[in-house]
């Protein structure tokens, strides 16, 4: 046994010295590998340019399921704990890697929506409890699918006796919240009951004009809801809300406005809008309407570094170079947001979407 594992560490040492520096392995990484020799004490794997591994008798005796059919040359995976221990060895764990790949697989059955099934196998006050690919899983109450919290919340003896009754049944659920660190999973057979956002999408392509209701504003965009299909909400990013610079969404809409959009975009269950997709671009024919060296009148929409944008009309904005004034404050002491001034065009390019003005 002794002179093995000097080989071991021998083949291990020089694989590490001329191999090391090109695959490192970081405590935490699962590997693939096969055995070599199993004890009950120890475990030898073999990690190919990685070196050898080693799995101990504490972690055999946890894993003792796992390992109890395996022998030399069978495949196995593993996650590393330490990555030069004492003997020379990458230390591993058989269980951690099991543990992580279930997280791995709950998050992509979380991600995808599915729909899986759970055998409950206790309850308390807040919901059941069960199990899936290994991990605990968390039924709360208000996540059953018979509308129990609306119909005996006013009962405890009701509720404790409902609770009980599911326990020992398999139930369909989808996962709606995953956090590896925290070791929480909870799920929901409400949610199952439901049509995912994705099976929503699949009645909708790209190009189709929807209308939809405005149900939420932030800084990045605005938030639609489908009139025809209320459980499904689109996004219509800043800069899809019309051609000009656009500051604050609620300068375009408001809560509650109905709206006609464009979808530009369906990825992964979401669904992204334009209200811009649907105007003519005023830049197209803008030369008719302005022209270099003409007088034209404008308010102040905003201050920037490099100057002030101006809006010309609803659609059509210029710009006055902070140079104009030598500096921003001096810049701002002589325009206001919001008041009107005129202007001298002093360029005008189209195909940049450009108008360059002077205060006059």
């Amino acid at each position: 046994m002794n002179a093995v594992k000097q080989d071991d560490r021998t083949i291990n040492d020089f694989v590490k010295s001329e191999l090391g520096a090109m695959n490192l392995l970081r405590v935490g990484d699962l590997v693939q590998g096969t055995v070599i020799e199993k004890g009950v004490r120890q475990m030898t794997i073999d990690l190919g340019s990685h070196g050898v591994g080693a799995v101990y008798r504490g972690e055999l005796q946890n894993a003792r399921d796992m390992v109890r059919n395996l022998k030399p040359g069978d495949p196995i995976g593993a996650k590393v704990v330490h990555i030069d221990n004492e003997d020379g060895y990458i230390e591993l764990s058989l269980t951690q890697a099991d543990k992580q790949k279930a997280w791995e697989e709950v998050q992509d059955l979380r991600d995808q929506e599915e729909i899986v099934k759970v055998k409950l196998t206790a309850f308390n006050k807040g919901g059941l409890t069960g199990e899936l690919r290994g991990l605990p899983a968390f039924l709360p109450v208000s996540q059953l699918g018979n509308g129990l919290e609306g119909r005996a919340i006013n009962n405890k003896e009701e509720i404790e006796k409902v609770l009980q009754g599911l326990v020992g049944k398999e139930v369909e659920v989808r996962i709606i919240d995953v956090n590896s660190r925290t070791n929480k999973l909870i799920v929901s057979e409400k949610a199952a009951t439901e049509v995912s956002t994705k099976e929503l999408v699949q009645n909708y392509k790209v190009d189709q004009i929807i209308e939809g209701v405005v149900s939420g504003v932030a800084d990045f965009g605005v938030f639609v809801r489908f009139t025809d299909n209320p459980a499904l909400e689109g996004l219509i990013h800043i800069s899809e809300l019309g051609y000009r610079i656009v500051e604050n969404p609620k300068e375009i809409v408001k809560i509650d406005d109905v709206v006609k959009a464009k979808i530009t975009e369906i990825r992964d269950g979401k669904i992204s809008l334009s209200l811009r997709a649907l105007k003519i671009d005023p830049w197209l024919r803008v030369t008719e309407k302005y022209k270099e060296g003409e007088e034209v009148e404008g308010s102040i929409h905003s201050f920037h570094p490099f100057g002030a944008i101006v809006n010309l009309d609803s659609e059509i904005q210029g710009q006055v170079h902070v140079a104009s004034f030598g500096s921003v404050e001096e810049m701002k002491k002589q325009l206001g947001i919001g008041k009107e001034y005129s202007f001298i065009i002093e360029s005008l390019v189209p195909t940049e979407r450009k108008i360059l003005l002077k205060l006059k």
